[in-house]
């Protein structure tokens, strides 16, 4: 039962999550909060696999889901659920599109497209600010606003900005090594505990 419902749950992000990997963040929130298969900091660490290894981060996300919860079986099914709408779709808009491509109500839907997609990942990247960046709940429990940052984590952050886009010498350094280093101040620095 469990590999069926990982199907559709994943069938419904592929069909409906428009814009990308990082539109599927607002999808497995609501899919955490409907099953309780992982947790939202659970998410932000499959969102850091799947940006860390090859390949498109909605279909990483949902291998990863479907393996921690269901093993390879979960794994295919989550996959195999999440690719089957972009293929069908894919092959029905090449299918049909050069006889509508002028079409102002298909031009009209794609241009509506664009907002849609904003917003999905725009609502995605705070909830990715807010765990990764913020601990709200270390917060509730005290009161004190030092403890609602995650000091660590924004200091990590604002120096890979910089070094990502104002300092010559690593602007053009392949990504893998700001991954990497950040995973080894993660561990260096014991940021689990953050």
């Amino acid at each position: 039962m469990t590999l069926i419902r990982l199907f559709f749950e994943f069938l419904k992000i592929g069909l409906f999550s428009v814009g990308g990997g990082m539109a599927t963040l607002p999808f497995l929130y609501d899919m955490s909060d409907k099953t309780g298969w992982f947790t939202y900091a659970q998410i932000a660490d499959m969102l850091a696999v799947s940006e860390s290894t090859p390949g498109p981060i909605g279909i990483n996300m949902a291998t990863y889901v479907g393996y921690t919860t269901a093993g390879i079986p979960g794994a295919l099914a989550a996959t195999i659920g999440t690719i089957i709408p972009g293929i069908a779709l894919v092959l029905i808009i090449t299918a049909i599109l050069d006889k509508f491509r002028n079409n102002v109500y298909v031009e009209g839907a794609f241009y509506g497209l664009r907002p849609a997609s904003v917003g999905l990942i725009t609502a995605a990247g705070i909830l990715v600010v807010e765990i990764s960046l913020m601990n709200t709940a270390l917060y509730q429990q005290t009161g004190s606003i030092i403890d609602l940052f995650q000091w660590k984590a924004i200091v990590l952050a604002a120096l890979l900005l910089v070094l990502t886009r104002w300092v010559k010498k690593t602007k053009g350094l392949h990504p893998v090594y700001f991954i990497v280093f950040s995973a080894v101040v993660g561990i260096v620095f014991h940021f689990a505990g953050v």
